[in-house]
């Protein structure tokens, strides 16, 4: 017998084992709008191993558990950036968030993503409690705070850089400025992605 879309669904997200679940694997599902580390429904959907349309239909069954700032929808320009910024993906590249790109059979997803900041993924371990779910709601919490962390040491480093820079004279603010610009976390992604064709 074929496998039906459900049944390929379930195949591919158990290929998502324990080991994927580490937070070096998680961390590219993380990225930052408005100003916060969010990951999108999708690929939550996608680690618990359920359609994303269900995921959604869950948090709207409990949707005083997700303020403003535990859970939004993207704007419609904040969507466009970020499928211009995944169509470079090869399909069925190891991504999951080359999914968010992609049209399935019915003509892909007819709602905006939903982004859930730290947050909003805690709280979904109150409305999905399937083991799965609590072991990836970990994994990602723990995400989370290892990039919490390495934020928190770029600061500290260009706060180490600035006092240097004081101490100094201008003979090192070549090298200050360069430094700078190596550690400074940029939001905003590169203009040009892609291949340049003559």
């Amino acid at each position: 017998m074929p496998p039906t879309k459900k049944t390929a669904k379930k195949k591919s997200a158990s290929k998502l084992t324990p080991a994927a679940l580490i937070p070096e694997q998680l961390a590219p599902l993380v990225i930052r709008l408005r100003r916060e580390n969010v990951i999108l429904d999708s690929d939550i959907a996608e680690l618990y191993g359920v359609e994303t349309k269900r995921l959604n239909e869950a948090v709207k069954r409990n949707i005083e558990r997700f303020p403003a700032d535990f859970m939004f929808q993207l704007s419609t320009e904040e969507e466009e950036n970020l499928r211009s910024q995944s169509v470079t993906l090869k399909r069925g590249q190891s991504s999951l968030r080359s999914q968010s790109a992609t049209s399935s059979s019915h003509g892909g997803r007819r709602t905006l993503p939903y982004a859930f900041t730290e947050q909003g993924v805690a709280m979904l371990s109150s409305v999905l409690r399937s083991p799965r779910a609590v072991e990836v709601n970990i994994a990602i919490m723990r995400t989370f705070v290892q990039l919490r962390s390495l934020m928190q040491s770029n600061k500290l480093l260009a706060e180490k850089i600035e006092k240097l820079e004081e101490k100094y004279d201008q003979n090192f603010q070549i090298v200050f400025d360069a430094i700078k610009q190596l550690i400074a976390a940029d939001d905003n992604p590169s203009k040009e992605l892609g291949f340049h064709t003559i």
